[in-house]
């Protein structure tokens, strides 16, 4: 028995017709004179009613369980008036069965599958079960939407798509990685790919011109919603361009993959703001702008104020922000010791704070304050009754990402309180510009690429990378949405000079490391190397943010969990003497 409809497909201009369908059992209902089965396949429900005075049918109630698969010919026939049902595309028809094929009876489920309440580790189980639900496969089929909108996209671009390795070379300087051993090479090691980076900048020396691919990634890190161990990277190179060609490049991309999978209309161009801004305004390097709550600068106002924290910050280097978590003055107390706690996590010895009530401010630091400071505090953050003040004290660094995190979380306190909407249909794009090149590591006591080490600097602070490396400001550009970063990426160093001085005298790498890691790339830009740049987009996120999804698993088909694990397939796994032996390599078990 074949089908001649999928699930979703009959409706009123059938009736008469006859029809087969093939799908699992959603639901029966035995009304004793019939027996009604819905039927699902991957594209919708279809009513079916079966006879039981029919010989044939006379064991359906009793036999068949929810999730069989089942094969149904018979006529369609339209619904009785009264048992219409308007929200499905189907709902104005049945079928009456004529000849029925069993190909399969379910056994007992573990988990009713529409229940949203079922524990993700059981649905990550039986993960084959959890994507019969049509709302976890509606993210898949969104997740293939967007891909296609973006090879589209691509392709009419002028792109290649071009499989990069999988299997590359050890490369400690970024995340942790999964490292292979390869038996045709014993004592030698490759690494998954972390990304293709060093492949597609060599693809530009190739002549390429323009590269992407849907690259496979692997980082052995510790895991969160929006990380897995293996991840998808929408991952493009181009030559002969300027950040700016970027910029519209994957504006035009976003635009259409938001039309094609959501029917939305983006805006561009996106707006963008520079490092120092955004960490100045909003904390974090992605912020969410959906929504206010900035924080604001009083390291002059406090510079010889009364309260020594707050005036010591100042006088070393460091500074005092704050801002206005309005509407927050009714927190309680359990929720104000959360967010010391989470302050404490980032390096403050405490959260200082002003609760301005209608009777007047409340807080342990108000008497260290002279009326001239609150009076600018006041001015500065239009404080009023039911207004709640944070302030941080201390590295800049530090205190923008203490009070970013403090932002986030008493935003969270004002939409449980309905006194903040943050719109989840709003998509508040920006790219994030001139990021440091460098960062100085105090625990090692040298320099460290921001994003890597092949992103060139800006032109004209060149010559300070020889007097003050800090100060340089790279050609990095992240593309932020709703506080995610989607992606990041750079125009990249192409004069084999440049490079090797980045390497060797910025980043005190050693020669002979220099060599083996990288000498292939120093080698191949002799040869003509053209101006190049590219960018990397997480494809999970994306696919996530699109399905309105917190955690990127929902939109993975088979996920791992923050363990690393595969639980459907009890992944990972040991591994015999004899694959060990064969790999030269020996297991050591873990000490404790």
């Amino acid at each position: 028995m074949k089908r001649t409809h999928h699930c979703s497909e009959l409706s009123a201009k059938d009736a008469g017709q006859k029809a087969s369908l093939i799908g699992w059992v959603d639901t029966i209902r035995d009304h004793g004179g019939l027996v009604f089965v819905d039927l699902r396949d991957r594209e919708g429900l279809t009513q079916i009613v079966f006879d039981p005075q029919n010989p044939t049918f006379a064991q359906v109630a009793n036999e068949l369980k929810p999730e069989s698969v089942i094969g149904v010919t018979g006529t369609v026939q339209p619904r009785p008036q009264e048992t219409v049902n308007a929200r499905l595309a189907t709902g104005e028809i049945e079928l009456i069965a004529e000849a029925l094929d069993v190909h399969n009876i379910s056994a007992p489920l573990p988990f009713p599958l529409g229940d949203d309440k079922v524990g993700e580790d059981l649905r990550l189980k039986y993960r084959y079960l959890d994507l019969r639900n049509p709302r976890r496969l509606n993210l898949l089929r969104l997740r293939h939407q967007a891909s296609g909108a973006i090879r589209r996209y691509l392709d009419e671009q002028g792109f290649l798509e071009i499989e990069m390795p999988t299997l590359f070379k050890s490369t400690p300087e970024g995340a942790r990685e999964f490292l292979v051993p390869s038996r045709l090479n014993p004592g030698n090691f490759y690494a998954l790919a972390q990304s293709p980076q060093q492949y597609k900048q060599i693809l530009m020396v190739a002549g390429v011109e323009r590269y992407y691919s849907m690259a496979r990634c692997y980082r052995d890190e510790d895991l969160r919603a929006d990380r897995q161990p293996e991840f998808t990277q929408v991952d493009l190179e181009l030559s002969f361009i300027d950040r700016e060609d970027i910029y519209a490049l994957i504006e035009g991309m976003l635009q259409r993959v938001w039309k094609e999978a959501l029917g939305v209309s983006v805006e561009a161009p996106f707006p963008r703001m520079p490092y120092n801004e955004v960490m100045n305004r909003y904390g974090v390097d992605k912020p969410d702008t959906r929504f206010n709550l900035e924080l604001k600068d009083f390291t002059e106002t406090f510079k010889n104020s009364e309260f020594k924290v707050f005036a010591s910050a100042a006088q070393s280097g460091g500074c005092v922000k704050a801002f206005n978590a309005k509407g927050l003055s009714d927190i309680t107390q359990g929720e104000l010791k959360n967010l010391e706690d989470i302050a404490k996590t980032l390096g403050a010895k405490g959260l200082a704070f002003i609760k301005a009530e209608e009777g007047g401010w409340k807080s342990p630091i108000l008497k260290f304050l002279s009326d001239d400071e609150q009076a600018t505090l006041k001015e500065s953050l239009n404080i009023e009754p039911g207004d709640l003040i944070f302030f941080a004290a201390t590295e800049w660094e530090r205190a923008c990402a203490i009070l970013g995190r403090i932002r986030l979380e008493a935003a969270q306190l004002l939409v449980q309180r309905e006194r903040l909407e943050i719109p989840k249909d709003q998509y508040n794009f920006l790219w994030v510009v001139d990021f440091p090149l460098m960062s100085y590591d105090e625990e090692v006591g040298s320099y460290a690429a921001t994003h890597h080490p092949f992103t060139a600097p800006v032109p004209e602070d060149i010559p300070l990378l020889d007097t003050d490396p800090k100060s340089v400001r790279g050609q990095h550009y992240d593309i932020v949405l709703n506080g995610v970063e989607l992606g990041g990426g750079s125009i990249r160093i192409h004069q084999p000079a440049v490079q090797k001085k980045v390497f060797e005298e910025v980043l005190n790498i050693p020669k002979d490391l220099v060599k083996s890691r990288f000498g292939y790339m120093l080698e191949a830009f002799k040869y003509g190397a053209p101006p190049h740049g590219g960018i990397a987009l997480g494809f999970d996120r994306l696919a996530a943010i699109l399905g309105g999804q917190s955690s990127i698993r929902e939109v993975v088909a088979f996920p791992k969990t923050q363990r690393g694990q595969d639980l459907m397939s009890e992944s990972p796994g040991p591994a015999s003497e004899k694959q060990l032996e064969d790999l030269f390599i020996r297991s050591v078990p873990p000490v404790g």
